[in-house]
């Protein structure tokens, strides 16, 4: 971002409405940065500079006539290419979808324009939000503005890095289970999960229905409360709308946190024990200052992370698979082998298997609705430093510290808590009860306004590109597999519908296995409830 100009919408908002700052001047600013830096770190799918033009002059116009709409007025934005926007390419960043040419928008999408917002493009992501990064795509995957060489993290991955590159002020993303707090950690943003149900996801290709989240990626807390006041509420075009507490997120910010009680949750259980040292340093860093804040902090423990994967998995991946059922049949071809590898595992899951871990589910919201008798907010350690780019990345299964909170539809933020010595963003999660999202966001900005981690930037040297990583797997041999194992693959593919290439059902039979051994746990797990899980358990219990 060119030095006289702001890059949080807070500052560019106020200089906008006394009308020290054209949104025009603005709109031009960013897209000669972004024509400079995006080769760089592979941030856009598409970019819709004439769009942009035209909304900042309409915005310019407004505004000198005295009709300021609020704090979005005039401000640039950008949107995960899982958003669909009205006559502009939605590619998830798939050759699947590559001519899809929406012609309405996003529910959220409409409510930005509605405040002024301006887009400046689609943002790269994991291929339909689901696995990565990956190197057989048409475009290539997003890079880390902090040192190029490093990984986004994902799926969010464009809006992350468009933000932290200062290509836009602020960025839409969605959260299937981690997918917009891990790019925002290691990006060194700060990503909100709002409460299940809260944003409209109307418009948004769909990941997985019960646990896809839409939320905002921004440089601060203030931010993401501006943009949640705009996007948050009740819509009937989406069936899993809700209509939560009228919440009013930047007043309700705050900078002390007394009486505040925080549930440290340094591990899940034993085998979660261990982590990097800088991030669990700079987590240790951040609760002393909740404490000087006047928390008051008490540790917990939540079931080990290998549960919670389990059942997000064997309920996210036949969502997915039913989503895009027909074009795996037609068109196998058409997706990389990452989301094939992630996606056809569903055919070896069984609706029993799927509604077990449904009721699993159950029983784990019950057991977060008790973790919170004591706590008006749950802290964890977040991620990073960003590891190099690499395909190894994508490898599966990969449990972490998000995940949890998809499956119980919590409200959850990540903010910077530092930078590793190789000067790679840290960052811790705070997590509320459903529908405290206010609260949650409130004490995150108390922390971010205690410390100055907000106010860094990265560098990034339009000449500093990197070389194009290229990846081609090894062929995976049948013959060598369990002849059960690929006996098995081969019912369950045919059964579904399935006429995979060799190279697809190898992919399904490798991946096997892994699989067969979350099914067995799940299936061997305590009784659950009887009931499983639904979208209206998480309304607040009176």
């Amino acid at each position: 971002m060119p030095a006289n100009l702001p890059d949080t919408i807070a500052a560019a908002s106020r200089l906008i409405e006394a009308r020290e700052l054209s949104p025009l001047e603005l709109v031009n600013a960013l897209l000669k940065r972004i024509e400079s830096i995006d080769p760089v770190i592979n941030s856009f799918i598409t970019v819709t500079a004439e769009q942009a033009i035209a909304q900042a002059r309409k915005a310019e116009s407004e505004i000198s006539q005295g009709r300021y709409r609020g704090p979005l007025h005039g401000i640039p934005f950008g949107v995960k290419d899982i958003y669909e926007t009205a006559g502009v390419r939605t590619t998830g960043h798939s050759r699947a979808y590559a001519n899809h040419i929406p012609r309405t928008s996003a529910s959220v999408v409409d409510k930005l324009y509605d405040a002024g917002a301006i887009l400046m493009g689609k943002l790269a992501t994991h291929e339909l939000a689901h696995g990565g990064p990956s190197f057989d795509l048409a475009w290539p995957p997003a890079r880390n503005p902090w040192n190029p060489e490093h990984f986004t993290g994902g799926s969010s991955s464009g809006s992350a890095a468009a933000v932290a590159g200062g290509l836009v002020l602020a960025a839409l993303g969605s959260d299937t289970g981690g997918l917009i707090r891990t790019p925002a950690s290691l990006c060194g943003l700060v990503g909100m999960k709002p409460t299940f149900g809260l944003v409209s996801r109307r418009g948004v290709i769909p990941n997985s229905f019960s646990l896809d989240h839409c939320g905002p990626l921004a440089r601060t807390v203030e931010d993401c409360a501006i943009l949640l006041d705009a996007i948050v509420g009740y819509d009937p075009g989406d069936r899993s709308s809700v209509r939560g507490p009228q919440q009013h997120f930047r007043t309700a910010l705050r900078s002390d946190l007394k009486n505040v009680r925080v549930g440290v949750v340094r591990c899940f259980g034993a085998a979660d024990a261990a982590g990097n040292d800088e991030l669990r340093s700079a987590t240790d860093d951040a609760l002393r200052v909740l404490q000087k804040l006047g928390a008051r902090l008490h540790e917990l423990r939540l079931r080990p992370l290998r549960d919670y994967y389990d059942v997000w998995t064997l309920i996210e991946e036949p969502e997915t698979f039913a989503i895009q059922r027909r074009a795996l049949i037609e068109r196998a071809h058409d997706f990389g082998s990452v989301f094939l590898e992630r996606t056809l595992i569903a055919c070896l899951i069984q609706g029993a298997d799927y509604v077990r871990a449904q009721q699993q589910r159950s029983r784990m919201l019950s057991e977060m609705h008790d973790a919170f008798a004591d706590c008006d907010v749950l802290v964890t350690p977040g991620a990073g430093p960003a590891p190099k780019l690499d395909p190894g990345l994508a490898k599966w299964p990969s449990p972490n510290c998000f995940v949890p909170f998809a499956i119980t539809g919590s409200p959850a933020v990540v903010v910077c808590t530092g930078f590793s010595r190789a000067g790679l963003p840290l960052s811790m999660q705070l997590i509320g009860r459903p529908f405290n999202d206010v609260n949650v966001l409130a004490i995150a900005h108390a922390y971010e306004q205690a410390m100055s981690w907000s106010k860094r930037r990265p560098v990034v040297a339009p000449d500093a590109r990197p070389a194009p990583i290229t990846h081609s797997a090894p062929p995976i041999a049948i013959g060598s597999m369990d002849r059960k194992i690929v006996d098995l693959c081969a019912h369950a593919a045919q059964s579904a519908g399935l006429r995979l290439a060799d190279e697809h059902f190898a992919l399904l039979c490798a991946a096997a296995p892994r699989l067969l051994e979350m099914i067995d746990r799940v299936r061997g797990s305590p009784e659950p409830p009887a009931e499983p899980t639904n979208v209206f358990m998480l309304l607040p219990r009176v």
